[in-house]
């Protein structure tokens, strides 16, 4: 307990001098280029982005250093959030660069989170790592080779369902945060790896951090440096526990964003007209005249509510 204590206080430290130091410097290299239709956030325009390389490499330094019996799953979930912030920070590179939102092209996005969603599958695979557990049940299941095609599922929707979400001030950061936090839980309350769970606690203490520039009106964007790593680390370590199942309960707001996104596309293409009057549906939220405060706490909310329940068969 009190080694955990000592990694998310220095997880949130990290964070929180890395964001102070970064700013600045983020500042003269220009800021978030905003989207001409979203007229809500007209006034964001030059606010500093990839926040992701400050809370990222904290939870990381801080894991590394409290984490005790660190076993592999733990360092390939590093490395595959590791390689998700390279391209994100690509991607945000390329954007200022360009002064545009255009970084990465969406089909090398898409190449990238496969072949990692590949790789970090077959991974599972070979280390046997296939069991999959139920929940709201202490049942579990082993499902052998079946883990291949549902982990590529797992990372594609969560690394994008993260990166959807990221779209107001501290809503994906509170949510992230929330998520990692019940899943540390969880993952201690299994008895499964305590590395992973270490992990995560650091990822909830840097995003803590993070998110006293992040709140609104924010002085400091993640950018996909930060929500695509984020994501990648939310789909490893529920991947590697077992926990895969547990991703649509307590990550219940990214699957959200994402349905959103599809059903606009598909039902647009189809008639001509929106279901929503923005996607993802934050954005219509926002629309309604709600503020982005008030959305970004109701989402954490409902995503702390709902991982409350997946402690049910503990009790």
């Amino acid at each position: 307990m009190l080694l955990s204590f000592c990694a998310v206080l220095l997880a949130f430290s990290l964070s929180l001098a890395f964001c102070i130091l970064l700013i600045p410097l983020l500042r003269r290299m220009g800021g978030q280029h905003i989207l001409t239709y979203v007229k809500e956030h007209e006034q964001k325009e030059g606010t500093p982005t990839m926040g992701g390389l400050a809370m990222i490499p904290a939870a990381a330094i801080a894991a590394l250093v409290c984490a005790r019996g660190a076993d592999k799953p733990f360092f390939v979930a590093l490395a595959v959030g590791g390689g998700y912030l390279v391209v994100g920070f690509l991607d945000d590179l390329l954007k200022r660069r360009r002064g545009s939102n255009l970084g990465l092209r969406a089909y090398q996005k898409v190449l990238f989170q496969l072949g990692v969603a590949l790789i970090a599958s077959v991974y599972c695979c070979l280390e046997g790592m296939t069991v999959l557990r139920i929940p709201y049940t202490k049942l579990a299941f082993d499902i052998g080779w079946w883990m291949l095609p549902l982990g590529v599922l797992v990372f594609v929707a969560t690394v994008n369902g993260v990166n959807l979400t990221d779209g107001l001030d501290g809503l994906a950061g509170g949510v992230s945060g929330v998520f990692f936090l019940v899943l540390a839980l969880l993952l201690g309350v299994q008895g499964e790896s305590r590395a992973l769970s270490l992990l995560c606690l650091c990822l909830a203490g840097a995003l803590a951090a993070f998110l006293v520039f992040n709140v609104s009106r924010a002085s400091l964007f993640m950018g996909d440096t930060g929500s695509l790593s984020l994501g990648g680390f939310a789909a490893s370590a529920a991947l590697f526990s077992g926990n895969a199942l547990v991703i649509p309960v307590v990550g219940i707001m990214f699957v959200l964003s994402c349905i959103s996104v599809i059903l606009q596309v598909i039902y647009y293409k189809k008639t001509g007209r929106r279901i929503f009057l923005m996607a993802p549906i934050h954005h219509h939220f926002q629309k309604k005249g709600y503020s982005e405060a008030r959305i970004s706490y109701c989402y954490a909310l409902v995503t702390a509510l709902l991982g409350m329940t997946l402690f049910f068969p503990f009790v």
